[in-house]
């Protein structure tokens, strides 16, 4: 547990010895102030098929709907040095029922006019965004290649209101 000044901050998870293996990153706001918030989520992985998909869990808390915007990017991450991105990523946003809320493969295809809006379009067409005003409660972002396909991903989240 750490008290942070406002900023980004980076949570790294290794094996020991290089061991490899599914992990669980876990970051919480426990402030009770009403100015505290926690704007953005994000993490990096490789996404695989089939229950190895790339997931990437929330929460909206309070007692009002927030608006977000959850997004994946692959072939931007190329831009970075990073080798074995995912070319072509799709989106699902769960509910904690597991029901599906939206999806997206190539985010102009859907929202392109609300994406573009906040400023966080993805910045490749062939990447996925969903923006969505949700009800308190927990989420699931879920990453996947388009046709199987496998790779490097980032799902973010970010909370725009």
């Amino acid at each position: 547990m750490a008290t942070l000044p406002a900023g980004s901050y980076t949570a790294i998870v290794r094996g020991v010895n290089n061991t490899v293996g599914v992990a669980l990153v876990e970051v919480y706001d426990l402030s009770t102030g009403t100015t505290s918030i926690l704007r953005n989520i994000s993490t990096r992985d490789s996404v695989q098929t089939g229950s190895d998909a790339m997931i990437g869990g929330f929460i909206v808390q309070g007692s009002q709907s927030n608006t977000v915007i959850a997004r994946v990017l692959g072939p931007t991450l190329t831009n970075f040095g990073v080798t074995g991105a995912l070319a072509d990523p799709t989106l699902s946003l769960l509910d904690a029922n597991g029901t599906l809320l939206a999806f997206n493969d190539n985010w102009k295809n859907t929202q392109q006019t609300e994406i573009s809006a906040t400023g966080k379009a993805p910045p490749d067409d062939r990447e996925s965004a969903i923006i969505r005003t949700l009800v308190p409660g927990n989420y699931t972002a879920v990453a996947r290649g388009m046709n199987n396909t496998t790779g490097s991903a980032l799902v973010e989240v970010y909370a725009l209101q």
